[in-house]
């Protein structure tokens, strides 16, 4: 056989040298936008008391106004990050200690941790094995009379499903949080996301669609919501007495504030948006074509008329259609691809997260302070955060699910066909491959890169 045609982790010739182009998001606009409030002086704006400015300065509500405006959500509320953003919607729909609170196992630390703040207590349903997304027969089978909310997460970009989780929740008077840090301009069933639910938002971390380094962008149709949210940003204590609110629970607050630098770039991102989901759009279609006729390989389910922002590009691996582990076919393809300078030009990645409830802090139930606090306020229940709590959830992240990050700009579709063929030459070849390395056939979890730190940012 000759090297062009043998696997490159076989010595062959890879199918790529050339880098994959690195994404550019910051330009000409953005630097002006940043120079002109220098000129002004007026670098934040916010007072944390009664006036015009407890809102923040010209900037910050002007890039609330246009996202709001651009999506139709009736509030926007920008915060220094989106993990700030989480623990503002736990407190603003009036999470206490030793509630409940239905989580996503498969998904970035704070979309969990953000009900500890308050004193909830996470409780963790598992994921379809289609969209990701939280299973709505596991969250309803997680309801107790002590559930107080779900946080739901439109991961990798792409909607959960929604419109089943609001049926079990409505009527129960259990608050919706979508966390859609990964899925701005998304759309389920023709309504954008982040509002569907009682409130939720949106991720402006600096390898985001858009970004103002760190920042977040809290959505809802909700007024008295809103106006919790606002109080919790920004030292709410001080204005309560102001206040229309009869009830002022979990209206403390803290910094959770933009700058106006930072709302003067977001300015400038938000008008990208629609155009980088067109790009990404296009080049996961492509994908989409050449993953038809890899048997093995499917991509993640989008939900009827809905749209996805593909974060990243996820991919279900059927290792017996293949013939190889997961882990052996990631280090196969990475070897017929150049090396990534980062985790945006890493072809592929396996695994994502590891299953939250087998994290340190809910394997010995202490979060605040060394006495078990919140697990402590119900110290009649008996939480399970034990191995095989969420079945698909373990399959995906051991067995089962890879995530492309290149199906981005400012990729074109001759760089995804290289990355398909790529793919297409590993499977040609697996029994080759499979006999060279019977030792590589485990299920560690193998990045080119470190990637988990990138990917787990909010």
């Amino acid at each position: 056989m000759s090297s062009e045609k043998l696997p490159a982790i076989l010595g062959g010739s890879p199918v790529r040298s050339a880098p994959f182009p690195e994404r550019t998001t910051v330009g000409l606009a953005e630097r002006d936008a940043v120079a002109q409030v220098l000129e002004s002086d007026v670098l934040s704006a916010f007072i944390g008391g009664p006036g015009p400015f407890f809102s923040g300065g010209p900037k910050v509500r002007e890039f609330e106004e246009q996202w709001a405006h651009q999506y139709g959500f009736r509030h926007a509320i920008s915060v220094n990050s989106w993990t700030s953003g989480l623990v503002t919607c736990i407190g603003a729909v009036g999470v206490e200690p030793g509630d409940e609170v239905i989580c996503s196992p498969y998904t970035m630390s704070a979309s969990a941790t953000c009900a500890l703040f308050y004193g909830g207590i996470p409780v963790f349903a598992d994921i379809e094995s289609n969209t990701f997304g939280l299973d709505p027969a596991s969250v309803e089978a997680c309801i107790t009379e002590r559930t107080k909310a779900i946080v739901l997460v439109h991961i990798f970009g792409c909607p959960a499903n929604i419109d089943a989780i609001l049926e079990i929740a409505r009527p129960r008077g259990i608050k919706v949080i979508e966390d859609a840090a990964q899925a701005p301009g998304t759309y389920s069933n023709g309504r954008p996301v982040g509002a569907i639910g009682d409130v939720g938002g949106f991720s402006l971390n600096f390898h985001k669609h858009i970004h103002t380094g760190e920042g977040g962008m809290i959505v809802t149709q909700d007024d008295e919501i809103a106006e919790r949210c606002r109080l919790i940003r920004n030292h709410g204590e001080n204005v309560v007495g102001t206040s229309k609110l009869e009830d002022i629970s979990n209206t403390i607050g803290g910094n959770y504030r933009l700058t106006e630098l930072q709302a003067a770039i977001g300015i400038e991102q938000l008008k990208k948006l629609e155009g980088i989901l067109e790009t990404r759009t296009t080049l996961a279609r492509k994908l989409d074509q050449r993953l038809q006729d890899i048997e093995g390989l499917q991509p993640q389910e989008i939900p009827r008329d809905s749209t996805h922002a593909y974060y990243v590009y996820p991919i279900r691996y059927d290792h017996r259609a293949i013939g190889m582990t997961r882990n052996l076919f990631l280090k196969s393809v990475a070897a017929e691809l150049p090396k990534p300078g980062g985790f945006e030009s890493t072809p592929l990645t396996e695994g994502y997260v590891k299953p939250l409830y087998l994290s340190t802090i809910y394997q010995k139930q202490t979060a605040i302070g060394s006495k078990g606090f919140p697990f402590s306020c119900n110290p009649d229940v008996n939480y399970n955060y034990s191995k095989g709590l969420c079945p698909v959830t373990e399959k995906m992240y051991e067995k089962e699910l890879l995530l492309s990050p290149i199906v981005r700009e400012p990729l074109t579709e001759n760089d995804i066909d290289d990355f398909a063929d790529a793919m297409e030459k590993v499977v040609a070849h697996s029994d080759q491959v499979v006999a060279a390395f019977p030792a590589d056939e485990t299920n560690d979890v193998f990045t080119p890169v470190d990637a988990a730190g990138r990917s787990n940012v909010r």
